[in-house]
């Protein structure tokens, strides 16, 4: 089976910090042809420049200049250097296992009929998921869709449902992107994946929902939420819902989709008014917001995408890790300090490193992506990684890491 040569989009706009920890875990990928394409700001394009200096990269990444709160337009910029078969995208905040885009590639390698993909994306614990597998109609309403195990599952859509994927881990192949014109600019911020799917579905083109693609989504500050995920400001997501619904959903449901959503948002609010971060002056301004946006997404323009052009620039092979092993140290919470100077050593060598890091106590696990690019595990030995494992439970140190080890084999690419 010929491997497909794939570009990776990121796009970038107040997240320096966080696109470089984004492409550390991306050049740790096991892909064997990949490519990184990076749409970013100016602060963006300078730590890029940076990053590739201090890790001895210059050059290995397409970058494109953008600074316009339009992620469609920028995701459409970063599709324009893609010379890829396949191209995937994931957000600056979001960081990917390194075999996330060698799962996400492989059901496009196996069927012609393939045209989208969509993996599964874990929360800021690195262990809980965000999100799975989903269908979406014209309205944007969303159901769960039960997959069994890890196999790769092939969906069909209809025209009135679609196969919803994630703008933080999805890919297409290019020739149907550029067919479809990519990412609607109408679509500034949110949704704009839902439409493309949407698009998608109205010509058949079955899609992939890949569970061994993971990411680990930080859901980082940006202008409408805050660093506690808190929302700021809704005018966007009321804009984009606007939008949506005048592509897709019947007249006769629109104004139904539209009280659902707002619903959906206020009890959103209510949630965060009750845990204490927002008061009822800012409950109250942010729907507004919603409403506001909502008008300005009725009066937006809806223009016919036209076919995106072929690639500008040649592909551009990022070149591979050396074809060792994955490693894996362990120790206790007081060995922290030398397990992680000797993982850095190993990522300088080229090898792939998880640490786990466990204390005596039933603390909840938690799993982070740090630099230099070390998977660290930290909890208590007694306490559960897994939400639906006991709170407590007595074992070994180990065992405990020969289990947990087990657990995220498949996404590390550690041999069981």
């Amino acid at each position: 089976m010929a491997t497909l040569p794939a570009s990776v989009v990121v796009v970038s706009r107040g997240r320096a910090g966080a696109l470089t920890l984004c492409l550390t875990g991306l050049v740790q990928q096991d892909h064997p042809s990949f490519e990184i394409v990076v749409v970013a700001d100016r602060p963006g394009l300078a730590a890029l420049t940076a990053w590739e200096d201090r890790t001895g990269r210059t050059g290995q990444i397409k970058a494109v200049a953008f600074d316009e709160p339009n992620i469609s337009v920028a995701r459409n910029l970063g599709v324009e250097q893609a010379a890829g078969d396949v191209v995937a995208f994931i957000d600056d905040d979001a960081v990917p296992e390194p075999t996330w885009l060698r799962h996400l590639c492989a059901p496009f390698e196996e069927s012609d009929t393939i045209h989208a993909a969509g993996g599964y994306v874990r929360g800021r614990n690195g262990i809980s998921y965000q999100w799975r597998a989903q269908s979406v109609d014209r309205t944007g309403a969303t159901v769960p869709i039960a997959l069994d195990g890890d196999t790769p599952t092939a969906l069909s859509p209809s025209p009135t449902q679609a196969i919803k994927v994630e703008g933080t881990n999805m890919a297409f192949r290019r020739a149907t992107l550029a067919e479809l014109g990519g990412f609607d600019p109408a679509y500034r911020y949110y949704l704009d994946e839902t439409d493309l799917v949407m698009r998608l579905a109205a010509r058949g083109g079955e899609t992939a929902i890949v569970p061994l693609a993971e990411v680990h989504h930080g859901y980082l500050a940006n202008a409408t939420r805050n660093a506690s995920r808190v929302p700021t400001d809704m005018t966007q997501i009321g804009a984009s819902l606007a939008v949506f619904l005048r592509r897709h959903a019947p007249r006769h449901q629109i104004d139904a989709a539209r009280a659902r959503m707002r619903g959906d948002q206020r009890r959103r609010l209510l949630r965060h008014m009750v845990t204490g971060p927002l008061d009822p002056w800012g409950l109250q301004r942010i729907l507004h917001s919603f409403d506001t946006g909502f008008e300005e997404g009725e009066a937006r323009a809806l223009e016919t995408l036209p076919a995106l052009p072929h690639a500008a620039r040649p592909f551009q092979p990022i070149p591979r890790l050396a074809d060792t092993p994955p490693l894996v140290l362990s120790g206790r919470s007081w060995q922290r300090g030398a397990l992680m100077e000797q993982a850095a050593r190993a990522v300088e060598e080229g090898r792939r490193v998880t640490v786990f890091c466990l204390s005596p106590t039933a603390l909840y696990h938690r799993v982070r992506f740090v630099e230099p690019g070390i998977w660290l595990q930290t909890g208590g030995l007694f306490g559960r990684s897994d939400r639906d494992q006991p709170l407590f439970r007595v074992c070994g140190f180990a065992s405990r890491v020969e289990k947990e080890t087990r657990r995220i084999s498949p996404q590390r690419g550690i041999l069981a």
